[in-house]
């Protein structure tokens, strides 16, 4: 039984973070700032770094080397679209580098890199701009709470 200080699925976790890629870089980090606050299982982290909390407790750190498949995932060539200029606005003018928020079929929306403009056609990367990286996850546990259930109206 899990009395609140262990990490399980569906656990509210209060952390600082820290993603570092290949050549040591840093991606993103909470320490020294406000710490993230989760639900497991709720989509904040990729499943891949959720894995890797799993049964720590306040107090613990933990640094992991993830390769791409562990982490957020190779890079896949068919999310990089070439879409038509049109299908931008006309007072809108596309820069390579930079993120853009596409609207998808369903209603979600997506971000997009923009790689290269065209003269008729804007190439597009909409992968995980971490797809493809080895990274180095690092976590300091900051609190756990006790799993929140369907049952429990949250």
């Amino acid at each position: 039984m899990n009395d609140g200080n262990e990490i399980l699925p569906g656990s509210a976790v209060t952390l600082h973070l820290r993603i570092l890629l290949e050549d040591g870089s840093e991606v993103l980090s909470t320490f020294g700032e406000e710490p993230v606050s989760l639900v497991m299982g709720d989509g904040t982290l990729q499943p891949g770094l959720e894995l890797a909390l799993y049964g720590l407790k306040p107090g613990d750190t933990q640094t992991l080397n993830l390769m791409p498949d562990q982490a957020y995932g190779p890079r896949n060539p068919a999310l990089i679209q070439h879409l038509p200029r049109s299908d931008f606005d006309t007072d809108f003018e596309p820069e390579s580098g930079q993120v853009i928020a596409f609207q998808l079929p369903d209603g979600e929306e997506t971000a997009g890199i923009v790689l290269e403009v065209g003269e008729g056609q804007v190439e597009v990367d909409f992968n995980h701009p971490l797809a493809g990286h080895e990274i180095t996850f690092g976590v300091e546990i900051l609190d756990v709470g006790k799993p929140v259930t369907a049952g429990d109206g949250v």
